[in-house]
């Protein structure tokens, strides 16, 4: 926190003392990692990252000769580590290269104290524009924050953390990086427990309980848990302990199992979600508007199979525009009352819709009823069926997923790959997807639903 005064944790350096010196005892044994010049607020300063802290001096420039002579570093300042909560690289907005402007340095995020124990978030930047420079810092303070990166980052940190010495682990993204640590702790139970990966008949429960504070641009796991995707409900609900059990789908293909989920779109619901992440270099609302939009101007169904349990084995044959797979409401802001409204978070069971084959403008209506309070279940076209498992066999090839007519790689996605959406995630499947539900595997922080007001928001495109 950047502070001025004794006791808090930014304090003034003696004007032209050295680091580690008399009057610092506490740089004294700790080790310096790093030391470089950078810019910050306009001046440039002799920085140095230690174990604990970061400390800068402003480096004040000679006078010329015959002048009086000038201390070389002024007076320092210091911020703590525990204070810092993320870290990113600056560049220059380039519209047409995103996130490959020119850089300027690091920006890191931290936390100031106010008055009345309030806290604020602030940002300090260090400005370098050495790329080497830049890149070495950067990946330091990543070492020493363990942010997540990049996609299966989270996935790889719990795979190799020691879990023993902690009571839970806490997320804060949406629903992509919340999915992917639900994921990787119930991996992790597994490995533990010398499960074999790929015959989870009966999986383990994940060891620690995992809290979602929400802050990406869809937050359904988070608002299905607390009934509102609000940050500080989140936190307290962590704070105070508050835990549910939630039951967890697994999804495998061919014997393998793919992942661990909580709900699943195959159809429009996966091909809006391919489209749009082709395009994000869009703000999250208009990428999604865009997806759906032109996902409707392609609107074309499935040829597949589906058989499920329970009620003996049923099948049904048909072509179908969308099917989801639901094992919470999924609640969001375009779907107030929750994508599956009468599934909870721990009944047993998954809610399967089916939506066949209509008419552009019929579907567009049955979409249109998920923000308003009108039964969208309430169509001829639509069946809704609870369930404890079910496989989805695609019949032919995608006949609606073309990845090198968006501007994808064709290598990437098999020839007859079909993109399916699994809690926000992109996940590909070239045949079969087996889906089973296990009941209460995983602990989340969250409350107990109350009935949710109405809510106006909408989709903006439809």
């Amino acid at each position: 926190m950047l502070l001025g005064k004794r006791g808090n944790r930014v304090g003034a350096l003696e004007e032209g003392a050295p680091f580690g010196c008399p009057q610092l005892p506490e740089a004294v044994a700790e080790r310096v990692l790093l030391r470089g010049i950078f810019e910050i607020q306009r001046e440039s300063c002799d920085v140095v990252l230690g174990e604990r802290a970061l400390r800068w001096r402003r480096i004040q420039p000679e006078l010329p000769a015959g002048g009086s002579k000038c201390h070389q570093l002024g007076s320092g300042e210091s911020l703590e580590l525990e204070d810092i909560f993320s870290v990113k690289l600056k560049r220059r907005c380039s519209v047409k290269q995103p996130g490959k402007g020119t850089l300027l340095g690091i920006t890191l995020f931290i936390c100031l104290k106010e008055q009345l124990n309030k806290l604020k978030d602030s940002t300090l930047d260090l400005i370098n524009l050495s790329e080497d420079h830049c890149d070495i810092w950067f990946r330091e303070f990543k070492k020493i924050l363990e942010v997540t990166e990049y996609e299966g980052h989270a996935l790889s940190l719990l795979d190799e953390c020691e879990l023993q010495g902690f009571d839970g682990v806490v997320c804060v993204g949406g629903d992509g990086s919340a999915s992917e640590a639900a994921h990787a702790l119930l991996l992790r139970a597994q490995k533990n427990a010398g499960v074999e990966m790929d015959c989870l008949l009966t999986p383990v429960g994940a060891q620690l309980p995992l809290g979602l504070i929400p802050a990406g641009s869809t937050n359904v796991l988070a608002h299905s848990l607390c009934g509102i995707s609000h940050v500080v409900t989140a936190t307290m609900h962590i704070i105070m302990g508050h835990i549910q059990t939630v039951d967890v789908c697994t999804f495998s293909s061919a014997g393998k199992l793919l992942r661990f989920g909580f709900s699943a779109m195959f159809g429009f619901g996966g091909r809006t979600l391919a489209l749009a992440e082709k395009y994000r270099w869009m703000s999250p609302s208009r990428r999604r508007d865009f997806a759906v939009l032109k996902a409707l101007a392609k609107l074309q169904p499935e040829d597949c199979k589906i058989s499920f349990l329970p009620a003996g084995s049923l099948c049904n044959v048909d072509i179908f525009l969308n099917i989801s797979i639901m094992a919470i409401p999924c609640l969001c802001s375009v779907a107030p009352r929750g994508f599956a409204p009468d599934t909870r978070l721990n009944n047993g069971s998954m809610a399967l819709i089916a939506v066949r084959n209509t008419t552009r403008p019929e579907f567009v209506k049955h979409l249109k009823r998920y923000s308003s309070i009108k039964n969208q279940f309430n169509f001829p076209f639509v069946e809704t069926y609870t369930i404890e498992e079910v496989k989805i066999h695609p019949r032919g090839k995608s006949n609606g997923y073309n990845q090198q007519e968006e501007g994808g790689d064709p290598a990437t996605v098999p020839e007859s790959g079909f993109p399916w959406n699994v809690d926000g995630d992109l996940m590909e499947a070239a045949s079969e997807v087996h889906i089973r539900l296990h009941p209460r595997l995983i602990r989340l922080y969250g409350g107990s639903l109350e009935e949710m007001n109405d809510s106006k928001v909408a989709c903006n495109c439809i």
